[in-house]
């Protein structure tokens, strides 16, 4: 761990690192207020090693962030997943911790509504989201931007490196790695890129077993990016049963057969078990659908088809069943929900 070194005291009167532990205890929520105190406060929160400390001391907190539809024309009954011309798309804030909710500020390139379809995934404390379509145009973009919870602040990073719709995400130690989806001309992809967001750049990684489509990312262990099915251009909505597993150290791919149900599309319903093995939340019941993971679980679904939504917490314990929590939802946010991951605060 790093020492910190201040020319001025974090907290006068306090020694260097009783003041560095009172400001390592601030919640997410003082960060903006603290940000604009003084230079020294400033620098100490934008630190990626203040950030791993307060990870160490268990300091941080996880919050579930969900692109979900916001102002949707169907207000009452049940929810519909498609998008309406008067719906747009917003990304909801929930902490677990205080119950409460709240919605991100919008993207000023995207006032009216986030890019539909986009993908969102974190790590270091950043909310990261790329892709998806114009939501005028309904072209695909290649569009990257990065929300800094500290100054609450969107920022855009460098572009992706081609467009791509309904890809596979996952992120791990200031990365992000995508791979398969499909291009502009719905023709299934079998490359992949990760994008270092220290240094606002992609990097090319070898290609995919096959092409993927409409498949599902999870890091498992922060050792492995896995690639869960998809299907090939030519056997469109044919779910494949095999896996593409991209090592870390090792920088290889390798494929693994047999880890997901055939003609089962895995979009939201991939997870991780407390063995760290992969698995299917929809074998719970076939109406779950996964929207953020990391320690508990973020979970929507329905009792019927077009049924309203419910959502729910789940803590999994190994040798024990599932228990799943009902949340209560204002009216505000209880619409379909697209995407979901947990940023670590």
């Amino acid at each position: 761990m790093k020492t910190f070194e201040f020319s001025t005291e974090l907290l006068p009167g306090l020694p260097e690192e009783l003041g560095l532990e009172c400001l390592s205890r601030l919640p997410y929520t003082a960060h903006r207020l603290a940000f604009r105190v003084c230079h020294r406060w400033r620098e100490l929160l934008q630190s990626l090693d203040f950030y791993y400390h307060r990870k160490r001391l268990g300091y941080t907190q996880k919050l579930a962030c969900l692109l979900l539809v916001f102002n949707s024309a169907i207000q009452n009954g049940p929810k519909n997943p498609s998008v309406s011309a008067s719906s747009s798309y917003g990304i909801a804030v929930f902490d677990s911790v205080s119950q409460s909710w709240d919605r991100l500020a919008p993207i000023p390139k995207y006032l009216n509504g986030l890019p539909l379809f986009c993908q969102l995934a974190s790590c270091e404390g950043k909310l990261v989201v790329m892709g998806g379509w114009d939501p005028v145009m309904y072209d695909p973009v290649t569009d990257v931007f990065i929300y800094d919870f500290v100054t609450q602040q969107w920022r855009q990073g460098k572009d992706m490196p081609s467009k791509r719709s309904f890809f596979a995400i996952g992120a791990c130690g200031g990365r992000v790695f995508v791979a398969g989806g499909h291009d502009e001309n719905k023709n299934a992809s079998r490359t992949a890129w990760v994008y270092d967001l220290r240094t606002d750049e992609w990097t090319e990684l070898g290609e995919l077993s096959q092409e993927r489509d409409e498949c599902e990312g999870v890091v498992i262990g922060e050792e492995e990016f896995w690639v869960v099915s998809g299907y090939r251009t030519e056997s469109q909505g044919q779910f494949d049963g095999s896996a593409d597993v991209y090592g870390f150290k090792s920088e290889q791919w390798r494929r693994v057969e047999g880890v997901w149900e055939p003609g089962r599309c895995p979009r939201s319903c991939v997870g991780i078990g407390e063995d760290g093995k992969l698995l299917n939340w929809a074998e719970i019941d076939p109406g779950v659908r996964v929207r953020a993971s990391g320690g508990r679980v973020f979970v929507t679904g329905s009792e019927y088809g077009c049924g309203a939504l419910g959502f729910y917490t789940v803590e999994t314990k190994e040798g024990q069943n599932s228990k799943m929590e009902n949340i209560s939802m204002p009216n505000e946010f209880s619409e379909f929900v697209h995407a979901g991951c947990y940023a670590e605060i």
